[in-house]
């Protein structure tokens, strides 16, 4: 074998065994806890106290739970919203004045937290300055009035994860800020893949 064949013989087989030292050994204990990767920014508040608005699907939230102990795997824990704000599950068809949701229940989930629809349905009435911001991993958000969020509402009931409607879909899980009334004043959809 000539000197130059050997050479390469040697750093190809340099290469593969680096390649395979940072694979690591295969230790389930230590997965799960903390090694969450995402491609969002870093989640921060307006000065309202209002979610991040970026167009990326948000970093997980709460901590990341279970494995070896036995106990539940994945997300289940959601940081805390800030006062008059909480997460609802909108599941019935709304009017520009008024929004019909359940309350919701955290839930494990494996990407980030879930929020589960729990209790009767409540409604609220839109404040006449309601904001709605529309969010979604396949579409720039969109930020609109009451009777736009009424639309895109009610499309994603009657049609859940349609993509070609006034807006694509999500979950159904929002953000809402309540005044002191108990009137909705803003909602945020959670862009869910």
């Amino acid at each position: 074998m000539s000197v130059s064949r050997k050479l390469f013989a040697t750093a190809l087989v340099a290469t593969a065994a680096f390649g395979l030292a940072a694979c690591g050994p295969d230790n389930s204990s230590d997965q799960g806890a903390g090694t969450a990767t995402t491609t969002a920014a870093p989640a921060t508040a307006s000065a309202t106290g209002a979610p991040a608005t970026g167009t990326a699907k948000p970093a997980p939230s709460g901590k990341p739970s279970g494995g070896a102990d036995g106990g539940p795997q994945g997300f289940c824990t959601s940081d805390p919203l800030p006062a008059g704000q909480k997460w609802i599950n909108v599941e019935k068809g709304t009017s520009a004045t008024a929004l019909v949701y359940k309350e919701t229940k955290d839930a494990c989930g494996v990407d980030d937290v879930a929020h589960e629809a729990v209790g009767p349905d409540k409604t609220a009435q839109f404040a006449p300055t309601v904001k709605g911001h529309l969010r979604s991993v396949v579409a720039a958000p969109k930020d609109v009035n009451a009777a736009d969020l009424a639309k895109h509402i009610n499309e994603c009931i009657a049609t859940p994860g349609n993509q070609k409607g006034f807006y694509p879909c999500s979950s159904g899980v929002y953000t809402v800020a309540l005044d002191a009334s108990g009137k909705v004043t803003e909602m945020w959809e959670r862009p869910s893949s």
